[in-house]
């Protein structure tokens, strides 16, 4: 997922913060695929069987054919999205993506990593890494292949659960990332039930993001806890979401129109930076969720992708907004 804006990501996320974001990344697809511990995929699935090798290697199955990676990787560098996933699964990295270090839940775990970017060839040379992973559409792959074996995703080609998976199996460790899967699975469902029957069948969620100067509604599959709240835990969104940001997984809107998108409750994404004068304005003081104190902001930054680490902390903050605890 990040975005994983967050299902597409960042170098600088606006309209970009989704074409951003697949340039950086929160994130993820459609619905989730099953993920059970047999695992084979789906035919959108890469395939990702294992072979040991004598030399302490794996081949991973790629999206673009095999490679021959470490089996217990050591110095990995991510450019884009999978920082979260690896901090999930205890693999060490010394390199990360600029989103990854601006990251307040990452801070402590990625202190010692360099922030890199697919054009600083140099230092990710002096960093020696034995692996690097970022999106498919990153630069210079043919040259960071000649520094390390390289791996690449396409963002959103397998759901946010399956993406983890394919980390694991990456990494050597798809047994701990189809653990972690399942427990995932059965905590967010478990709280999704008990949220439904607080607050009702019927009543709405929307997923809103101020960034920049401009506000963003989102679908079920873009990061910022969206596929927990309406894969896992089966919440509804407002009609008018599901007509204009469920395809896309975002969509732009003014803060004029904000109350015909706004649902019962709302999860409001914000930026350090952007602009939030909308909030003062009567319009969005008359919207029912604003009212009646169902509006729940998240920092941004921590809130944006997808990954196994940022889903804990989506899972936490929903959990603790709505129930309580």
């Amino acid at each position: 997922m990040y975005s994983k804006h967050s299902k597409t990501t960042p170098t600088k996320k606006l309209l970009i913060p989704f074409i951003a974001l697949l340039l950086i990344l929160s994130a993820c697809s459609s619905k989730p695929a099953e993920t059970s511990s047999n695992h084979t995929g789906t035919a959108e699935t890469p395939k990702t069987e294992q072979s040991e090798a004598p030399s302490g290697t794996i081949t991973y199955g790629s999206e673009n054919g095999p490679v021959e990676v470490p089996a217990n990787p050591q110095r990995v560098i991510v450019l884009s999205s999978y920082v979260g996933d690896l901090l999930a699964l205890g693999v060490n990295m010394v390199g990360v993506d600029s989103w990854s270090k601006a990251n307040p839940a990452f801070a402590d775990k990625i202190k010692d990593a360099e922030e890199v970017t697919d054009e600083s060839l140099e230092k990710i040379i002096e960093l020696d890494p034995d692996l690097i992973i970022g999106l498919s559409n990153i630069k210079n792959v043919d040259k960071l292949k000649e520094i390390a074996p390289t791996v690449t995703f396409t963002y959103g080609k397998v759901d946010y659960l399956t993406q983890h998976l394919e980390i694991g199996k990456l990494v050597n460790k798809e047994k701990e990332a189809q653990a972690w899967i399942d427990d995932f699975k059965q905590r967010a469902q478990k709280a999704g039930d008990e949220i439904r029957a607080k607050i009702g069948e019927d009543a709405t969620v929307s997923v809103i993001e101020s960034f920049d100067k401009q506000l963003y509604v989102y679908g079920d599959n873009w990061g910022r806890g969206t596929e927990i709240l309406y894969q896992e835990m089966k919440l509804k969104m407002p009609e008018k979401v599901k007509e204009m940001a469920l395809k896309d997984g975002y969509y732009a809107i003014s803060a004029e129109v904000l109350p015909e998108y706004a649902g019962d409750y709302v999860i409001l994404s914000k930026f350090a930076d952007a602009e939030t004068s909308f909030q003062q304005t009567e319009t969005y003081k008359q919207i029912p969720a604003v009212k009646n104190g169902h509006v729940f902001e998240a920092d941004g930054n921590r809130i944006y992708f997808n990954d196994a680490t940022t889903l804990e902390y989506q899972l936490e903050f929903i959990t603790e907004h709505f129930l309580g605890k």
